[in-house]
Order: C-alpha cells, then sequence, then structure tokens
C-alpha cells in the first residue's frame, strides 16, 4: 500500500530515484577524490590531508584544504572534467539539475581573466547544469560589484544567480547591497551563503538588504520564530547541506532543525557544498534527512523545494515534479 493510502507500516522508498535538484555545490569542492589526486600528482602538488568528521575544525582548516585543492585545477580541460563529473555524480543520486558555483577571481590567475573562468564554466555545463557566480564575504564590495556585472553580462548564457561565499562573519551585510541589485535587475537568483556561524540577524539581513532569494545554509534560522516566519512569507529557500556542519561546529546530524524548518513552512532543499572535502553526495544528504525522522512525504517535499527554487528549464521543471509524485505514488 502506498503512502497516500495509508498502512501499517511507512514504505521506504529508494532514495536514489527520487527526482531532485542540486542548489548548492561549489566547483573545486564537486571534484572527485580520485580526480584531485590524478590532476594533483600531475601538477606536482601536495594532495590536502583529510578534514576528519569526528573532530570540530576551525573555519581556516577547512579553507586551507579548499584552497589546496583548487590549485590543482590548472587548465579548461581540468575544469570541463570536473563539472562533467559532478553532473554525472549527481544523476547518479537522482539529481536532474545542479547549480555549480563558483568565484571566478579565484580561477582567473590560471584560466586567463575572470570572463574567460566564467566561459569555462559555461561551456562546461553546456546547459546541462546553471551556473552561480560568487564573491567572497572577505573581499570587497567592489570586487562582489564586479562580479555581478559579470554574472549579469552572462544571465542570458547560462550564468543562473549571484552569490556570496565564504566565511560571512568577515564582511558586513549592507556594503554588498550594490552587487545584489545589479544581480536583481539582470533577473538572477540571489543566493548568498548566510547563518552558519552568525545568528539569524544574519539570515533576516541578507534577506531585507540584499534581496536574497535563497540562503546557502541559514542553520540559524531555526533558533528564532521570526526569522523563521520571514522565509516561510517570502518563499525563500534555504540551502541546507547536512554534512557541511559537524566538521565545522555547527551542529551535530542528529540535532540539526530540518523538521523544525519544514513545520514552521521553510522551505528547505538539500545540497552537497563540498563532497570532495566532506564525504557524502546528493543521496547521502537525503539519507542523514531520513534518519533525523523524516517521513518519505517530507523527503519528497524537501525534494519539491529543491526543482521549485532552481533555475533548471521549465519542461524540465515539470518532468522533474511529476516524477516525485510518481515516485510517492510508487510507480
Amino acid at each position: 500500500m502506498n503512502a497516500r493510502g495509508g498502512g501499517t507500516l511507512p514504505l521506504m522508498r529508494e532514495i536514489r530515484s527520487l527526482p531532485k535538484a542540486n542548489l548548492h555545490l561549489h566547483l573545486t569542492g564537486a571534484m572527485r577524490p580520485a580526480t584531485l589526486a590524478e590532476l594533483a600528482i600531475r601538477a606536482g602538488l601536495p594532495l590536502p590531508p583529510p578534514l576528519p568528521g569526528d573532530v570540530t575544525h576551525e573555519w581556516a582548516a577547512f579553507q586551507d584544504r579548499y584552497d589546496a585543492a583548487r590549485a590543482a585545477l590548472r587548465t579548461p580541460e581540468d575544469v570541463r572534467r570536473v563539472v562533467a563529473e559532478a553532473i554525472a555524480d549527481d544523476a547518479a543520486g537522482g539529481g536532474a539539475w545542479v547549480e555549480i558555483q563558483v568565484d571566478p577571481t579565484s580561477y582567473a590567475q590560471r584560466l586567463g581573466g575572470e570572463e574567460a573562468v566564467v566561459e569555462i564554466v559555461l561551456a562546461a555545463a553546456a546547459g546541462r547544469a546553471g551556473v552561480v557566480l560568487a564573491a567572497s564575504w572577505a573581499g570587497s564590495p567592489q570586487t562582489a560589484l564586479r562580479i555581478a556585472h559579470l554574472a549579469a553580462r552572462y544571465a542570458a548564457l547560462g550564468v543562473v544567480g549571484f552569490g556570496l561565499s565564504n566565511d560571512e562573519r568577515r564582511g558586513r551585510v549592507a556594503d554588498f547591497a550594490p552587487a545584489f541589485r545589479v544581480a536583481a535587475q539582470a533577473g538572477l537568483a540571489a543566493v548568498p551563503h548566510g547563518g552558519f556561524y552568525e545568528a539569524a540577524w544574519h539570515v533576516r539581513d541578507c534577506v531585507e538588504l540584499l534581496g536574497a532569494t535563497r540562503i546557502g545554509h541559514g542553520v540559524t534560522a531555526a533558533a528564532d520564530p521570526r526569522t523563521m516566519g520571514l522565509l516561510a512569507e517570502r518563499r525563500v529557500t534555504l540551502e541546507f547541506c547536512p554534512t557541511s556542519y559537524p566538521p565545522l561546529g555547527v551542529g551535530e546530524l542528529t540535532a540539526l532543525p530540518l523538521p523544525a524548518l519544514l513545520a514552521a513552512g521553510v522551505p528547505v532543499a538539500l545540497g552537497t557544498d563540498d563532497p570532495l572535502l566532506f564525504g557524502a553526495g546528493l543521496t547521502e544528504q537525503y539519507e542523514i534527512a531520513r534518519r533525523l525522522g523524516l517521513s518519505d512525504e517530507q523527503l519528497a517535499t524537501l525534494a519539491r523545494h529543491s526543482i521549485t527554487a532552481s533555475a533548471a528549464p521549465a519542461a524540465l521543471k515539470k518532468q522533474m515534479l511529476a516524477g516525485v509524485d510518481a515516485w510517492l505514488d510508487g510507480a
């Protein structure tokens, strides 16, 4: 008997077959470990050490490893390979659409400039994925404004959003408002990281001052009913990446507030963030949600949120949403 018809035992459907979108994936963090090993050997670089999950790390420990991995990306062919493998890996876990985030300033020196970076990533995505350009909370508002203008120029060619990545404690929200106005005028999704370390006020400011349509992470929003109400009212989606939080001291997996957020009507989409460093793909994020007690109906809700909040083509969205219904019906 299916979930809509009732029954004495819940039906545990295969998560891999649930259609979903991955809205939170960084370019370097999307690399397969074997690909990183190969590229690092070719470049004569040491492999970054693992990020042990059984202890809490400062942000710098993560950033150092991420920077070391990024240094192995030396050519357009390297980038094309990483993007192609990321799309394939998500597809294997039911991800029919992925949005890959890239800060072009981080790759510009080796790949011929910021515009060249964007064109390389877009060519690699080839319409099979969206591209989100990101500035850094640790960078200047002027740099963010330049990247926002760059994103706007490519808005009709596959760039679907503009964001801010890195440690949100290193920047002031209001300083980045001009950059987000440029992105909004170009019709781009506004997707800053927020509410990772900073409290719920940071999430509210990202919504109210930057016009955020999605928030990368937003974990701390769950501690404040006012913020959850704002997110629910404005339909601002949180890009939740469960395996990213315990290693960086944000919260234990068993205490993640997914049930509370969903109960408050907050749209939540699960993403993978940096599977290279955190060791888990899209299917694993949904498996964690199931272990937190979410039913198959709630997992389907997460998938719907991811699809609805994505920049996937309308026909693909319709197909994916129909697939979610079929998954629930046991088809």
